[in-house]
């Protein structure tokens, strides 16, 4: 909300993308909360949800555009909010339109592959703003579960976010585990049958399950099509690269994956090859997977990652000569280098984790961000934090 208001009547269409479920319906409403404390009419509020069979007339660009010509407010602005608006066709076209010949303040949402901002640009070059809207954060879940449940210490509430994960729906009221992954295997469901299969006529719906599969259980490590190729080998089916990377790209598209490509530390650049992929929400892979306790240190590391995002970071997995740094994350001038670590046994896995960061020659901060007890303190130049003390934090 903070980032959005200062857009309000200004020249730009407001767009709100993110996984199906992430709350852009809620914090639309949220905002034409604001608008009628500072004094708006309703009259002046239109809203429309293009998932509603009520529209179903309108999801054509010329239909959409004569029909809201009609429902303008004369006296002055009208305020639109167009919710799921890639269910039109053409949608850009009308809201390009809008904003030409009518005075008009627009905000849409949208979930999947025409929402992304490679095919909004090809229309609306200069005349739109952006927002991505994730799951709840941790701070966020804090604030929706301590309205039904007690909230523990921080660093015991991190493992329930863990496993609960930050989908809105879940935190309206105390569910089971159970119940949680229930209702996320629907987000997920629909998400893949209404975004990618449907969408995109896929026939071969096992082939792309078997790859979500592998996907959510290689999540923060290294990805190549011929691990996967290999991996359904085994299961005796075969698949060329292409397709594997086409489909990895549809479920970015549907906001279910995230690449985050490596970065050379040493030369500053932006590397082609042997990225990673997280996902859109914790909760994912246990709804897909089942809950298992050995896949703690990559969920650690996705939710330090999806972090970094919310709060505007650019996000690079390091590669420093033959060591990797886990997260370099840039906005503007500043710079932060992450080791996550889900705990520090011995001398040598301190040594490994530290000794990486000390290598990196600059003068931005470096964490080292852990689960386990530890004595605290910083080595050197690198700060030693909690992970849960890191997401809380208002420092970075």
């Amino acid at each position: 909300m903070d980032r959005i208001l200062p857009f309000v009547n200004t020249p730009f269409i407001k767009i709100l993308t993110g996984i199906r479920r992430s709350g852009k319906t809620t914090i639309m409403k949220m905002l034409i909360n604001e608008l009628k404390k500072s004094g708006i009419q309703d009259d002046q509020i239109l809203t429309y949800n293009f998932d509603s069979l009520q529209y179903e007339e309108l999801k054509t660009a010329q239909a959409l555009y004569a029909h809201l010509k009609q429902k303008l407010y004369p006296p002055g602005k009208t305020y639109l909010f167009l919710d799921e608006i890639q269910e039109v066709e053409s949608w850009e076209k009308v809201v390009n339109s809008l904003m030409t010949d009518c005075d008009v303040d627009i905000f849409v949402t949208g979930s999947n592959s025409r929402m992304m901002s490679s095919e909004i640009s090809t229309y609306l070059t200069g005349r739109y703003v952006l927002f991505r809207i994730y799951p709840l954060s941790f701070s966020e879940y804090l604030l929706f579960r301590k309205e039904y449940a007690e909230v523990f210490d921080p660093y015991t509430e991190l493992a329930n976010y863990l496993k609960l994960g930050g989908f809105p729906a879940v935190h309206l009221q105390k569910y089971t585990q159970d119940d949680v992954y229930t209702i996320v295997r629907d987000i997920y469901n629909s998400t893949i049958f209404t975004d990618i299969v449907k969408r995109s006529q896929i026939r071969k719906v096992d082939q792309l399950e078997r790859i979500v599969k592998f996907a959510f259980d290689h999540v923060g490590r290294t990805f190549s099509a011929a691990s996967l190729s290999k991996y359904l080998k085994s299961e005796n089916r075969t698949i060329d690269n292409e397709t594997v990377y086409n489909y990895i790209s549809k479920l970015e598209s549907a906001y279910i994956l995230h690449r985050c490509p490596r970065y050379d530390v040493q030369g500053k650049e932006i590397l082609k090859t042997q990225e990673k992929f997280y996902l859109a929400d914790p909760a994912l892979r246990y709804s897909v997977l089942g809950y298992s306790s050995d896949s703690t240190a990559a969920m650690l590391e996705n939710v330090v990652y999806l972090e970094l995002l919310r709060r505007g970071y650019e996000v690079a997995v390091g590669k420093l000569d033959t060591a990797e740094i886990d997260f370099v994350a840039m906005k503007q001038e500043n710079k932060l280098y992450i080791q996550v670590a889900q705990e520090i046994g011995s001398a040598e896995t301190e040594k490994r984790e530290f000794g990486k960061l000390l290598d990196i020659r600059d003068n931005y901060p470096k964490y080292v961000l852990r689960t386990d007890i530890f004595a605290g303190g910083n080595v050197e130049e690198i700060k030693t934090m909690p992970i849960a003390d890191f997401l809380l934090s208002q420092e970075f």
